[in-house]
C-alpha cells in the first residue's frame, strides 16, 4: 500500500511520541506501507522543523533523523502533475502525489 502523509503528521509524530501520528509514522517505519514524498514536501518538512515553535519541541538530531529517513526510505516521486486546488498551496504537491 502506498500512502501520502501530510507534513504535519510526520512532525506531530515527533512531538507526541505516544499519539496517533506517531503510530502512523511507526507503521511506516515498520514497513506496513510505502510512504510517498516529493522534493516539495521534503523542503516543507525542513522548513516546518525550523519554525521556532516547533524547534523548541523537537531536538535537532530528531529533526535531522526524520528528514534523513524520509529521504532514504520514502518513495520519492519526481514528475508530478501541476495541481492548484488547495487552500494551502503547500498541500498542492501532496494532492499531486495522491
Amino acid at each position: 500500500m502506498r500512502v501520502v502523509l501530510d507534513t504535519n503528521i510526520l512532525v506531530s509524530g515527533l512531538i507526541a511520541p505516544a499519539g496517533t501520528s506517531a503510530e502512523i509514522v511507526d507503521a511506516w517505519r515498520a514497513g506496513l506501507f510505502t510512504l510517498l514524498t516529493c522534493e516539495a514536501q521534503i523542503d516543507e518538512l525542513r522548513a516546518t522543523l525550523r519554525k521556532p515553535r516547533v524547534a523548541e519541541l523537537i531536538k535537532p538530531h530528531q529533526a535531522g533523523r526524520l528528514v534523513n529517513r524520509v529521504q532514504k526510505f520514502a518513495e520519492a516521486i519526481e514528475c508530478l502533475p501541476e495541481v492548484k486546488r488547495c487552500v494551502d498551496p503547500d498541500d498542492d504537491s501532496l494532492l499531486a502525489l495522491s
